[in-house]
């Protein structure tokens, strides 16, 4: 989905356009989310009472971090009940927004299976990643179960 300002979230404005977006879904919705994405979904599910099957995360942002951008700073606090749905947490030991010790907490308080990818970086472009089929195995193991 695409976000109206991805320079200067405001996480109102994410999570409002995720609920639309799942609203305007006529089947099973999964999630799959990356770093701010992840925390947009935790704050969503913290409010909504519409029906998810699954969510995978990958590199959730810890936007509670001092060196923490500015930018996303908005997004504190971390919300940290349990999801209502099955998730997938994706973590690297080498992220620069979020340490191990963090993704194991939030996996933890969402109730999320850890997945980890060692030494990863931010899973993401920068990082080396580009097409992805081990998180495309993961999204079809998360949807093959839900």
């Amino acid at each position: 989905m695409q976000q109206r300002d991805w320079d200067t979230p405001h996480p109102d404005d994410w999570v409002r356009a995720l609920d639309d977006a799942i609203a305007a879904e006529p089947g099973q919705v999964v999630l799959v989310a990356h770093s701010l994405g992840c925390i947009a979904i935790a704050r969503w599910a913290a409010s909504s009472v519409r029906p998810v099957a699954g969510a995978l995360l990958v590199a959730p942002a810890d936007v509670e971090r001092a060196d923490a951008p500015e930018s996303i700073r908005c997004f504190a606090p971390v919300p940290l009940q349990r999801l209502p749905f099955r998730t997938l947490l994706v973590a690297s030991g080498t992220d620069e927004y979020l340490s191990m010790d963090r993704a194991e907490h939030f996996a933890w308080c969402w109730g999320s299976e850890l997945i980890s990818l060692g030494a990863a970086g931010h899973i993401n472009t920068a990082a080396g990643f580009g097409p992805w089929v081990d998180g495309e195995r993961l999204l079809d193991a998360l949807c093959s179960h839900t």
